[in-house]
């Protein structure tokens, strides 16, 4: 897909060795963070963004909500980034939790990996380090898609300091076989709104990629991103299956919210596997992979539910 010239400038220097570069271009990268900022604007909420010191690099976090409120970290999924995912979640939300909203180590948030990123990175080494710089023992967690893997993942890794997982948009099986069969071929195509608004209208169910399509910044952004992201910076996360051992754990502290009409987490082989290990999962009607945009208001209040009780 990149010839050995594109491939160079998806990579730069950085003292030691080369550090992988998120974005394809600097023109692209600095209108991917303009226009994060006006989403961010969109948000409607006081917030408060800061930039962490990890062995992998900075990590970019916003945080809303009381301090006081029980601690509820958030993660985005592949190609997208914390100003996107949660435009129509934070505000009730953080009504409820503190929330920290992570840009993933090697998307195209405004989280910069540095050298170590793709010589050593752990996920679980990796949130930890985050935790720690908020005093954290003890959190609630929730992703959509790949965000929902990395909830998974550090929640079976480190079971004590999880209280309550959601997975959104995922499960417990992966098909990348699906999941290039849905991005493909606008994945490949020249980037345009059109190809844009094509895409969503795969991911999301009959009619509901309209939440998507009425906000032009959404648009816009989305649009940068199939253009100017660089998708092999995520190559450096490592994915495995989860045993039964690791399974029963999810058993006892997860929750999997799953879209009707989604085609990545709703197929028989999936599910099956959710209800052999006996893993809590809700189908959510009209709603497909794009679940948390499609259906806010549900799943706000699915968040709050489980994970505060049905009073809050």
């Amino acid at each position: 897909m990149c010839d050995f010239k594109s491939a160079l400038i998806f990579l730069e220097k950085d003292g030691e060795g080369m550090a992988v570069n998120p974005f394809k271009k600097g023109e692209g990268k600095a209108l991917v963070y303009a226009s994060y900022q006006r989403l961010l604007d969109q948000w409607g909420i006081p917030i408060q963004e800061e930039d962490v010191a990890t062995e992998f690099g900075q990590t970019h976090l916003i945080t809303a909500g009381e301090s006081s409120n029980p601690p509820l970290l958030l993660f985005h999924g592949v190609g997208d980034n914390s100003a996107l995912m949660w435009i129509y979640n934070i505000s009730e939300l953080s009504k409820h939790f503190y929330v920290i909203a992570v840009d993933t180590m090697g998307g195209p948030g405004k989280s910069e990996p540095n050298n170590s990123y793709n010589k050593s990175f752990d996920q679980a080494i990796w949130i930890d380090q985050v935790l720690q710089h908020f005093s954290l023992d003890m959190i609630n967690i929730a992703g959509v898609s790949n965000g929902s893997y990395l909830a998974s993942y550090y929640t079976i890794t480190n079971p004590a300091k999880v209280n309550k997982m959601i997975g959104l948009a995922g499960g417990v099986k992966v098909s990348m076989l699906k999941m290039m069969m849905l991005f493909l071929p606008e994945a490949l195509l020249p980037s345009s709104e059109k190809t844009t608004r094509k895409l969503l209208r795969k991911l999301c169910a009959p009619d509901t990629s309209v939440v998507f399509e009425e906000n032009q910044e959404i648009m816009s952004h989305w649009t940068y991103l199939l253009k100017y992201y660089n998708n092999r910076s995520m190559m450096f996360h490592k994915y495995k299956s989860f045993t039964l051992n690791e399974l029963s754990i999810l058993k006892e502290k997860a929750l999997y919210l799953i879209g009707e009409h989604d085609r990545l987490s709703n197929y028989p082989a999936a599910i099956e596997e959710l209800d052999r290990n006996q893993i809590s999962y809700k189908i959510i009607p009209n709603a497909g992979h794009g679940i948390n945009h499609e259906q806010a208001s549900r799943i706000n209040q699915e968040i709050i539910n489980y994970v505060i009780g049905s009073n809050a």
